[in-house]
């Protein structure tokens, strides 16, 4: 009898285990998406369906639909929307915004029969403002999503009206980031088996990056392993990109570029690559943020963007 009830006892307890180890990352998930519905709604966004040729985007869009100018902002590599959020909020009032998912990021699927290099990515988001009647914006990239900014200033100059650069992929930097080191090493930061490896790449992602519960850290963390594969194949496409190093001197928009100095997923030495290569291209550091300023300082940064964007209406 008594190992009768040890044994239901063990039982009970390993499927409450298993339970929690299910459940509390979907907890974790449902609190994230809770949060940033409300956050959205107060900072005036709004999600809304884009339809283009190959792909049905999800956005967030915003601000008044009869402004005068446009910002568009683009998510790095296994990104996601949400990252513009707080940063975002400070646009709303006067310009319309639109913040995409490209697709294989946040909620806009994944499909192995596209192509995901950033002239492909800045094709989508062309296709996205003629969907919505967007004749020129502002476009403002983080990381891959710098990378597809600097593509659309070079091959649809016509459509931007500036470029704002923030740790932007897409030149060799001179000195190595800790990812490239990595990357040299045969592993991929990107590429997450368990939850300890997502903290480790978290922790590479930003210097001061706002505080998030274990629970939802851990649901980003199971999120990333699901992926695994269809972002093992965005990046493949991503970094057989042509790099833009012997282009710059092309690209003839306003540009602003954004470097957090303590990045270390793309070395802050690739800063004045970007600068030194686009004529008048203009540059601010940040000595305490790591990879993205948007995210970890939304108002300061913020307003360095305001205050570029009100030079070049």
């Amino acid at each position: 009898m008594k190992k009768s009830i040890l044994f239901a006892a063990l039982a009970v307890t390993a499927s409450l285990a298993i339970w929690a180890s299910v459940t509390y990352p979907r907890i974790g998930g449902e609190v994230l998406h809770l949060a940033s519905s409300i956050e959205t709604k107060i900072y005036g966004l709004h999600r809304a369906e884009v339809n283009i040729s190959d792909s049905r985007m999800m956005s967030w869009q915003g601000g008044p639909q009869e402004a005068k100018e446009t910002v568009v902002m683009i998510h790095g590599y296994s990104s996601e929307k949400t990252v513009w959020m707080r940063f975002a909020s400070h646009f709303t009032d006067n310009y319309r915004v639109l913040i995409l998912d490209l697709p294989g990021h946040g909620e806009t699927a994944f499909d192995p029969a596209l192509q995901y290099d950033t002239v492909s990515q800045a094709r989508r988001v062309v296709e996205a403002m003629d969907a919505l009647n967007i004749k020129r914006a502002h476009i403002i990239g983080n990381s891959m999503g710098g990378f597809i900014a600097a593509q659309l200033a070079l091959h649809h100059a016509e459509r931007v009206q500036s470029a704002v650069l923030i740790d932007a992929a897409g030149v060799v930097a001179p000195q190595e980031s800790d990812m490239a080191k990595m990357l040299a090493s045969g592993r991929n930061p990107f590429e997450i088996h368990d939850r300890d490896e997502f903290i480790e790449f978290y922790a590479m992602t930003m210097a001061q990056p706002p505080y998030l519960p274990k629970m939802i850290l851990d649901y980003m963390a199971d999120d990333y392993i699901v992926r695994r594969e269809s972002l093992t194949r965005i990046f493949q496409d991503f970094h057989n990109s042509d790099y833009l190093d012997t282009r710059l001197a092309e690209i003839h928009v306003p540009v602003l570029i954004l470097w957090g100095e303590r990045d270390r997923l793309l070395h802050i030495s690739s800063a004045p690559v970007w600068q030194s290569g686009i004529a008048n291209a203009e540059l601010i550091t940040y000595s305490n943020l790591g990879h993205m300023p948007m995210l970890e300082a939304p108002s300061q940064s913020a307003e360095d963007v305001l205050t570029f964007l009100a030079k070049h209406p």
